[in-house]
């Protein structure tokens, strides 16, 4: 059998008539010449009434981008119409021969309505946080004012109060501060959520940066009785490649939530190199030998049920919710996650009712080569 001969036999428009997308030839002027049953059915049109149209008819500047995919012989998604008036989006390629153009066409509204969504959700998400940003003063004063006045009344600044006055001065001055507390977190949410932290790296001493959110914790932890351990010995190296206030607040909040579960016992914070397997389970960037450090905050508190877990960073899961304590939590916690994923890290929880919580905080170490 002559191969040859039986692929020369076989006409170009045989070939085309088979293809999964449709197709068109299109002359030089814009007229279609041919078309396949798949282009009558995405423009909704019998193919014979399809060949006398003009593509200009059928496809936004239907020339001019078949022109422009063509000579850069690269695929390019534009605005399509059917017969109906139905418009939609369509991936067009096209190729130039024998004084004509050979273009398929595949319809894309799908996936083109997705990014149309995420795009639309980015800005109105970005707009939102922009607007607290810029309401945090007005939201934010009133609330210290609160506190001030109310605190100095029980300081006696005022002069003598009556033991129910006192109490009532204290629930406002609770609520103030807890008011205050709530709206912190909400902004420091939104701000990492809207991108309005950008890491700053910097060679720094990570064991200076942990001892730092200890003695920040200190108070409550004694409020509490609780006793707190340090493990270092498992690292061998003083300083990494990081930013350093983006590592405290992720340490500061999860403190926060484990100090918080825990009324009897301990906390602990031990860093060390993360190994290998672990790195490699959560699919993190190994490119180039990375190295990584876990930092593991453990309590002894009463632990976090299995549904707990799985609304642990995504605040917004509780709006649905009739009980609405652990929103703050979530606020600490999702802001904290949003941070350690710029770093190109992540956060781990492991949980069991009352047996305490295990948080792995896994973050590069070194920096990049390209930086």
């Amino acid at each position: 059998m002559n191969l040859t001969k039986l692929l020369n036999a076989i006409s170009h428009k045989e070939v085309l008539t088979n293809l999964p997308d449709a197709v068109l030839v299109v002359e030089l002027d814009g007229k279609i010449c041919w078309a396949n049953k798949k282009s009558a059915t995405l423009f909704e049109v019998e193919t014979s009434i399809l060949e006398n149209c003009n593509v200009d008819d059928l496809v936004t500047e239907g020339m001019k981008v078949i022109a422009k995919s063509a000579n850069k012989r690269t695929s390019v998604i534009t605005a399509a119409v059917s017969a109906c008036a139905k418009e939609f989006f369509v991936e067009l390629s096209a190729r130039f021969y024998d004084d004509q153009y050979y273009v398929t066409l595949r319809d894309v509204t799908a996936m083109t309505a997705v990014f149309d969504n995420a795009e639309e959700t980015n800005r109105l998400t970005k707009d939102k946080n922009l607007m607290l940003e810029k309401l945090s003063t007005d939201l934010k004063s009133p609330l210290q004012s609160m506190l001030g006045f109310s605190q100095a009344l029980l300081d006696g600044l005022g002069g003598d109060i009556t033991e129910k006055q006192e109490k009532y001065i204290k629930i406002i001055n609770k609520n103030a501060n807890d008011m205050l507390f709530f709206m912190d977190k909400l902004l420091d949410f939104s701000q990492s959520e809207a991108n309005y932290f950008r890491p700053e790296y910097q060679t720094f001493d990570v064991l200076n940066a942990i001892q730092s959110v200890i003695r920040a914790n200190e108070v409550a932890l004694s409020l509490k009785n609780l006793a707190f351990n340090f493990y270092s010995e498992d690292f061998d190296r003083k300083t990494i490649y990081s930013d350093e206030n983006f590592l405290k607040t992720i340490l500061q909040n999860i403190m926060e939530a484990a100090i918080k579960l825990t009324e009897i016992g301990s906390v602990s914070i031990k860093i060390a190199v993360a190994e290998q397997d672990t790195v490699n389970s959560l699919d993190l960037d190994t490119k180039h030998d990375k190295k990584y450090m876990q930092i593991t905050i453990s309590d002894t508190g009463i632990g976090l049920t299995e549904t707990e877990k799985e609304d642990l960073f995504n605040p917004y899961q509780h709006l649905d919710k009739v009980n609405k304590k652990n929103i703050v939590r979530a606020f600490s916690l999702g802001t904290a996650l949003n941070l350690a994923e710029k770093l190109n890290g992540t956060i781990t929880v492991k949980s069991e009712v009352m047996k305490g919580s295990t948080y792995n905080v896994i973050l590069p170490i070194d920096k990049e080569e390209d930086e």
